[in-house]
This record gives structure tokens, C-alpha cells and sequence, in this order.
């Protein structure tokens, strides 16, 4: 691991798995690291970064393929979880670090969590890891879900390196599927974790609309979450009125409850 930066902003460097991790390291008060999602950099979660450094050591990265890391041969997500533990395994932190964790990276952060229980603080869960009882991406939704993976790829070709995912469509569409077989059997997962677990959730993760796949993907996540919490009493929800987006929109609200849930004494959530 290799370091540079000021006193406000650290830039570390990571070699893993044939792979450079690009991190960054901020703010004072108890340790949090960040894992961001699939087509999701360290440069688009700006603002819930900066938010989170007025009370917290922040510890930010970019999975391969994504923002400043560098590109791999493989994406999965099992690749992206040896991300996570390189990342984890590299870092010189006082104490156990809060993991935070945004869509895919919520799910890598359960996967984590349940494998080192006892490198962490407590889990913070934006809008992912969610136990659905049936899949998500039912063969209905496959011609939408594979133009959806089309318009995020060129969406992220803006010319900003640092917002810049080098992911294929199609591998954008495949993790999507893996995602499916993964939260299938995430409970499983959940079980090793006895740590406090807050989740914040968005109520309308596919939109407002009243047609096509929104009423069953928003109806799958309510379900799912709901399920969870009947059978975790370590797991408790904040849900935020807002769309899959929530990050991005609601990055105020999401401090706050990450704040007002893990003060200095407060803790793990409940």
C-alpha cells in the first residue's frame, strides 16, 4: 500500500488480485469505511463523503473497473468482495471501523461482515442486501433490465475519469443477474452477523409509476426488507421516500441517521 495527499485528504493505492484499488482517507472521529456500488464511484458519493467527515475517519474506494481503479479481467461478485477485503485487510485503523455500504456494496459489506465479525462496529446498509423472496429480475423484465445496463455504461462515459466505469454493458447486465442468486441466499449471511445492522432503504426503489415493472420491484423490496427484520432483531430500517437514487438524493438524510445512530457511546443500532 502506497500513500500520498495533505493532512485533510489521504490518497492510498492498493494492489490486489492484479488490480490497483484507488482510497481515500478523511475526516476525524470514528473509523467508517465506505464501499460503494456497482457503476457507483468515489466521486459520485462526494457529498455523503464530505457529510460523513465532520464525524467521522472516512476511508472511501473505487472497485476495479470503476472511477480510479484500474481495470480486471474478471468482474463478479466474488471479485469485487476480494476488493473489499483487500481494502479492509490494508488499512491501519485505531479501532473496528463502522462498514458502510451503497447497493452491491451493501451486499459486500453482509458477505464481509459475516466471514470477520469481529473487525467491524456495526453495519450500515443504503439500499442493498435485501433477502428478496423471489428474484428481482423476473424474464419479463430482461429486454428492460439489459437496455437499462446500456444507458448506465454511457452515462458513465462522461469524460470525468473519476466518475468513469469501464464495465461492458453486458457485464453490467450479468452482475445484475448475480445479484439475484447472491441475495438468495444472503439470510444465511445475516445469521453470522450479531452486531447492530441499520438499513436505510428507499420506499420506491423502481420509481412512482403506477405501471409495468415498478408496483412489483417496489412491492419485492418492501417484502424483502420486512422479511428480514422479522427474523434478525439485531436489524432495524429507516426508510427514506425516495427512489434507488437515495444516495445521491437524500445524502443529508442519510448522515444524519448514520450520525445520530453511531455517536461516540451510542453503540451499534438497534
Amino acid at each position: 500500500m502506497t500513500a500520498t495527499g495533505d493532512s485533510t485528504t489521504r490518497h492510498l493505492t492498493i494492489q490486489h488480485d492484479g488490480v490497483t484499488i484507488q482510497v481515500s482517507r478523511g475526516g476525524r472521529g470514528l473509523p467508517l469505511v465506505l464501499c460503494p456500488g456497482l457503476n457507483c464511484t468515489q466521486a459520485d458519493l462526494h457529498e455523503l463523503i464530505g457529510l460523513l467527515r465532520r464525524d467521522h475517519d472516512v476511508v472511501a474506494f473505487d472497485l476495479r473497473g470503476h472511477g480510479l481503479s484500474s481495470a480486471a479481467e474478471r468482474y463478479s461478485f466474488d471479485a469485487f468482495l476480494g476488493d473489499l477485503r483487500a481494502v479492509m485487510r490494508e488499512l491501519e485503523l485505531p479501532s473496528a471501523p463502522l462498514l458502510v455500504g451503497y447497493s452491491l456494496g451493501a451486499d459486500l459489506a453482509v458477505h464481509y461482515a459475516a466471514e470477520r465479525p469481529d473487525t467491524i462496529a456495526g453495519l450500515v446498509l443504503i439500499d442493498g442486501a435485501n433477502p428478496l423472496p423471489e428474484p428481482f429480475v423476473a424474464d419479463v423484465d430482461l429486454a428492460e433490465f439489459r437496455e437499462m445496463a446500456r444507458q448506465t455504461v454511457e452515462w458513465s462515459e462522461d469524460g470525468d475519469r473519476a466518475r468513469q466505469v469501464v464495465l461492458s454493458a453486458e457485464e453490467v447486465f450479468e452482475l445484475g443477474l448475480e445479484m439475484d442468486v447472491v441475495r438468495a441466499g444472503i439470510l444465511e449471511r445475516y445469521r453470522k452477523v450479531d452486531g447492530g445492522v441499520r438499513m436505510i432503504m428507499s420506499s420506491t426503489i423502481a420509481g412512482r409509476g403506477g405501471a409495468g415493472r415498478a408496483p412489483r420491484h417496489n412491492r419485492l423490496w418492501r417484502d424483502g426488507v420486512e422479511r428480514l427484520v422479522r427474523q434478525r432483531a439485531n436489524v432495524s430500517v429507516s426508510w427514506l421516500d425516495a427512489d434507488h437514487r437515495l444516495v445521491f438524493t437524500h445524502a443529508p438524510d442519510i448522515a444524519e441517521i448514520i450520525r445520530s445512530a453511531h455517536q461516540p457511546g451510542s453503540g451499534p443500532a438497534s
